[in-house]
């Protein structure tokens, strides 16, 4: 039996649309190495120090980033080792001595539990203080003193940036 023309025509415009549709995975795979190498660069030098409400620290011009160092908190109401309250700022401004006790047997406990490198014990462990803008210098003085008695002699000061710092 003879087709039609319009027949013939409808199954000519069949056989051409009927290969299946396919997916191009080069350009998919093009934007997940971007994504992944996005990720990859931006997230190296993301160290941070922990933040708390009742600190406010100092303002400076700091070059330097932070290391995941021993946390040390000085607010006006208490001393913290990496969030632990350790001793009130006012039983260690009261204290005759030039050390802060408790302080010393915290930092020493934790001296104790960090795995020592080769050496490190001769140059001083790292640690940071995060001390509130408002706190007395004696105060300071004294947690700085304790920290060089238990070995943490490695001591740097948390300080927030300049607004206006255009740097790292």
């Amino acid at each position: 039996m003879k087709s039609s023309r319009r027949t013939q025509r409808m199954s000519r415009h069949h056989k051409r649309n009927a290969t299946k549709a396919t997916i191009s995975l080069v350009s998919l795979m093009d934007i997940f190495t971007i994504l992944v190498f996005f990720l990859l660069v931006n997230s190296s030098n993301t160290q941070q120090l922990p933040k708390s409400e009742s600190i406010a620290l100092p303002t400076s011009t700091s070059e330097q980033l932070p290391k995941d160092n021993l946390v040390l908190m000085v607010n006006g109401d208490e001393i913290l080792v990496q969030g632990r309250v350790v001793v009130t700022a006012k039983e260690a401004l009261a204290s005759d001595e030039d050390i802060i006790v408790a302080l010393k047997k915290e930092l020493d406990y934790r001296a104790s539990r960090q795995r020592s490198k080769t050496g490190a014990e001769d140059q001083g462990r790292p640690i940071t203080i995060m001390g509130d803008k408002d706190i007395p210098y004696q105060l300071l003085k004294k947690i700085m003193l304790t920290c060089s008695k238990a070995n943490f002699s490695q001591i740097s000061l948390a300080v927030r940036r300049k607004a206006g710092d255009k740097s790292v």
